[in-house]
């Protein structure tokens, strides 16, 4: 059996002949698309992006075993399971999405490469570079100040600011071996790295108020009990010093019992903010275990060539889709001898 399906031929001779027909229009409209390709891509302003590595210190458990050396080799950190923390580095990016730690960043000082000083909520509502048509197509607003109510309550220019702030800020975390990277992106070089690195702090504080909340409570709750203890006890030796030197010369014992009564209250006393002095101590300790440690692995760098746009690509593909559309109109009237 044999097929006997046509199998469609493309005539090249034939485009290339209607092409050489209309080489004078391919010229004229190829150079009218490069001028004009050259022209919007150099309104677009550029931008630059920068990058810092944090590795994080993670609580984990010694008892791996095999089950830990086989996951980590097929590149699951299985510290990140077993962290006794509710948020794991791997839920770090998940912050980009809080409004709260978005509107945290509204204050951040930046300083622009000719040495201008702006809030980034500042810079990016309104020292942002547009192009030309952004202004004929958008309607322009005035100067937008932070007015913030509530981070969960922002306005529409203000929500528009959080969400490019979103798309300026990637934070992505190595699910092998938990480092942080914190990628930026913004229209100028020295901005870009001064984002990152207030960034990079604006984590760590975030980080480090969830990891010592629960200690830095229990730090205050025992301060406080040193505090009473001690006043307490300061009252029971005053009232003991008092009453034993106005009585220093009477040997009644009713006297003598009421003084021993004294001494056993305020040694209890005593014994009360020595134990609760000793448990603010090691509160504090616990609070300074409990606090995380960064370890910088890459600082931001200030960029020296802008990240994009790529104007040499497109150009390259504005003419491409140029002389394609071109050639489909020139040959619309071929299309049936062109496929023999």
């Amino acid at each position: 059996m044999y097929d006997n399906k046509e199998v469609a031929v493309i005539n090249l001779r034939l485009i290339v002949k209607k092409i050489k027909e209309h080489k004078l229009l391919y010229f004229v409209t190829l150079f009218v698309a490069f001028v004009l390709s050259v022209y919007i891509i150099l309104c677009v302003p550029r931008y630059y992006t920068t990058d810092i590595k944090l590795a994080p210190e993670v609580e984990s458990s010694s008892s791996s075993g095999a089950i830990g050396s086989l996951a980590s080799s097929l590149g699951f950190d299985m510290s990140q399971l077993k962290s006794s923390d509710a948020i794991t580095p791997l839920l770090y990016p998940e912050l980009m999405e809080d409004n709260k730690f978005i509107v945290d960043l509204f204050s951040i000082q930046i300083q622009t490469i000719d040495g201008k000083r702006y809030s980034y909520f500042d810079y990016l509502a309104n020292r942002q570079k547009e192009p030309w048509w952004s202004t004929i197509l958008g309607k322009k607003e005035g100067p937008l100040k932070v007015d913030i109510k509530s981070p969960y309550y922002l306005n529409k220019m203000q929500d528009k600011v959080v969400e490019a702030i979103r798309s300026n800020i990637s934070l992505k975390v190595d699910s092998k071996d938990g480092v942080i990277t914190i990628a930026t992106t913004a229209q100028d070089p020295l901005t870009c790295k001064i984002l990152a690195d207030s960034v990079s702090n604006v984590l760590k504080r975030h980080i480090t108020a969830y990891r010592t909340d629960k200690a830095r409570k229990d730090v205050a709750y025992y301060k406080q009990l040193v505090g009473e203890a001690k006043a307490s006890y300061e009252r029971s030796r005053q009232i003991y010093a008092s009453y034993s030197d106005a009585n220093q010369d009477v040997i009644l014992q009713s006297v003598q019992s009421k003084i021993e009564d004294l001494e056993n209250d305020m040694q209890l006393k005593f014994n009360t903010y020595s134990n609760a002095k000793n448990q603010y101590d090691a509160a504090r300790a616990k609070l300074q275990e409990k606090t995380p440690v960064f370890t910088v692995l890459k600082g931001a760098s200030v960029p020296i060539k802008p990240a994009g746009p790529k104007r040499m690509i497109f150009v390259l593909v504005m003419e491409l889709l140029t002389g394609i559309i071109l050639t489909i109109w020139v040959l619309r009237k071929d299309i049936s001898k062109i496929f023999a």
